[in-house]
């Protein structure tokens, strides 16, 4: 509903006793009102029976109403309930007819666009819309012509969050199945959601104002006209094309685009983080998306009664905290630094990170592999992280990481230069055992970055050693997990000990790896995220400094990327390359191939 910040006042007016604020706030809403209901029941006489119910009804409780920017909301789950109240007093679940359900909307829509239309698209829309539940006309509504949010579409429907998903993306898969069935392509959904939207309006200021985004459906809008004038029944002209590609936008997800967490079993020591730095003090749920499938990228977030507390998709990382969302530099991190734990990781590595960590996490474990993967991991009550329930389901292409929150919802964009662009280059210079080594290469913060500015780095020791190594032991925030956690995951996978510490007035901590000859020390910027260095002692000494670039500009090329992003050399190795730099042995290895 449009003017959010105008209705909240008309609200917190009538609620004072303002009797023309309730008569001006009855008029503002009657429109939208009738337009949802209608595409409910797709009946002009039930409509209005239904609407004059639901104003009754929110004059007789709207002193009820806690708080006055969740009115719509309200109201809607109203007009639902008085909707499905209607059909339990029928005894059936009423599926509308195609014959009573008027060809142009409501009788005050405009004339002009039945002229713009042809009789058989908006017949075979109209009939693939009839043939739904009211259910899923419902979620369909409050989805693509609300623009609620799933926590919004929650309350209306009196269901969970995951409900509110599960029912939409069945609701889709409906609708694509009656369009196919009267001979759309397979691609024509948004072509048909904005039409519907388009034929249910009540006026031409309505009819032009409804546009249902790429974002909400996951279908590009090349994609949707495609899919229509492909279908074997009908011919769209190239006039009903360009009206219908006014209402449509294509739009990506998050705030970012539209505003923009020597005792081996000792492991922590200071965990000391500020209460809006905890990421895990509330019970609830921990979603995990794998698009590639377990042991590629993972995107994360946490759904707690409250709502989503933060999210982390292939574009940023984003926080909700006290009714603003900020985007930070950090990926998140268990607030007592424990290693984040995966519900794909298999048992060994789960039953070492155990043994060094002096205790277990029981989560199920998730061995599908298959690409698209979503794990629901549901903590049973807030500080007892040892006990979860976990589910999962393949859902490929659907849009379960949408950001999600409310359109006002302030947003703060905390993060420097370097993660704003989503990766930059960096420079390694330092010594080990008296030998040189420099390096540079480039690192991605972020999904959607890697795909074209992929990773890569290259050593040199002396004048004439070079090493292509992996990144195995080094930071890889586009991986979705913290710098901290990816090199202790990294040395549990090579059965290497480790301990933690965090010093919370410089923000840095440190992870120490204790192979047998050698102990090497990871600095890291916390809320860079980001290696600061790393030093070697013991039976070799020497230490490695990294330098991020925070601007790009005029590099000429020096960081000229290698020929060819092929797997590389000692990447089957993870982490154990680095073990061999700083023994001497690679340096050895790669001078007596020169």
């Amino acid at each position: 509903m449009g003017n959010k910040e105008n209705y909240i006042q008309l609200v917190k007016q009538a609620q004072s006793g303002d009797e023309e604020s309730m008569n001006r706030l009855a008029e503002v809403v009657r429109e939208p009102l009738c337009i949802y209901v209608h595409r409910l029941t797709l009946d002009d006489a039930l409509t209005q029976d239904i609407l004059q119910e639901t104003l009754l009804e929110m004059f007789k409780f709207l002193d009820k109403l806690e708080k006055a920017n969740r009115f719509w909301p309200w109201l809607l789950r109203i007009a639902t309930n008085n909707v499905n109240d209607h059909y339990k007093r029928e005894g059936r679940r009423r599926t509308a007819s195609m014959s009573k359900m008027p060809q142009t909307g409501p009788k005050e829509k405009q004339e002009g666009l039945e002229n713009l239309i042809g009789q058989e698209l908006k017949q075979v829309v109209s009939a693939a819309m009839s043939a739904l539940k009211p259910q899923y006309r419902a979620v369909l509504t409050l989805r693509c012509y609300e623009e609620l949010a799933y926590s919004e579409i929650s309350e209306v429907l009196g269901c969970s969050t995951f409900g509110a998903r599960m029912l939409f993306v069945r609701a889709k898969k409906s609708l694509v199945k009656q369009l196919s069935r009267r001979g759309f392509g397979k691609g024509s959904l948004l072509l048909a959601l904005a039409l519907f939207g388009k034929m249910t309006a009540t006026s031409e200021a309505a009819a032009a104002g409804v546009s249902v985004t790429a974002a909400t459906t996951k279908a590009g809008l090349a994609a949707g006209l495609l899919g229509a004038v492909s279908g074997k029944a009908l011919v769209v002209s190239l006039t009903t094309v360009s009206v219908l590609a006014v209402g449509i936008m294509v739009a990506t997800s998050g705030p970012e685009k539209t505003a923009a967490v020597p005792g081996q079993s000792k492991a922590i020591e200071l965990p000391v983080v500020s209460q809006a730095e905890s990421m895990d003090q509330e019970s609830g749920e921990y979603w995990y998306f794998f698009p590639e499938g377990a042991g590629g990228a993972v995107m994360m977030q946490q759904i707690t009664q409250t709502g989503r507390q933060w999210l982390q998709d292939e574009y940023a990382n984003y926080y909700h905290y006290k009714d603003t969302i900020s985007i930070r530099n950090s990926r998140c991190r268990r607030s007592d630094l424990s290693v984040w734990r995966l519900p794909t990781d298999g048992p060994q590595l789960t039953d070492f990170l155990s043994r060094v960590e002096g205790r277990s996490v029981e989560m199920e474990y998730v061995a599908d592999k298959s690409r698209g993967l979503l794990v629901i991991a549901s903590s049973k009550e807030a500080g007892e992280r040892n006990f979860w329930m976990t589910r999962h389901y393949n859902v490929m292409d659907e849009d379960y990481f949408q950001s999600d929150w409310p359109k006002d919802t302030p947003t703060i964009d905390n993060r420097d230069a370097m993660h704003r662009r989503g990766w930059t280059y960096f420079k390694i210079t330092g010594r080990i055992n008296g030998k040189e080594v420099r390096g540079k290469g480039r690192i991605p913060f972020v999904y959607a970055a890697s795909r074209r500015h992929w990773p890569w780095v290259v050593l040199t020791a002396g004048e004439n050693i070079v090493s292509q190594a992996c990144f195995a032991g080094l930071s890889r925030p586009w991986m979705g997990l913290h710098t901290i956690d990816t090199v202790r995951r990294d040395a549990a996978e090579k059965r290497i000990w480790f301990e933690t510490r965090y010093n919370k007035s410089t923000g840095k901590a440190q992870v120490i790896l204790k192979p047998e000859d050698v102990q090497i020390v990871y600095t890291i910027d916390m809320e860079k995220d980001v290696i600061e260095s790393i030093t070697f002692s013991g039976d070799t000494g020497g230490q490695l400094q990294f330098d991020y670039l925070q601007e790009i500009d005029n590099i000429g090329s020096e960081f000229a990327e290698p020929t060819s992003k092929a797997s590389m050399r000692v990447s089957s190795e993870g982490m154990l390359w680095l073990l061999e730099l700083a023994r001497n042995n690679l340096l050895e290895q790669e001078g007596s191939r020169k």
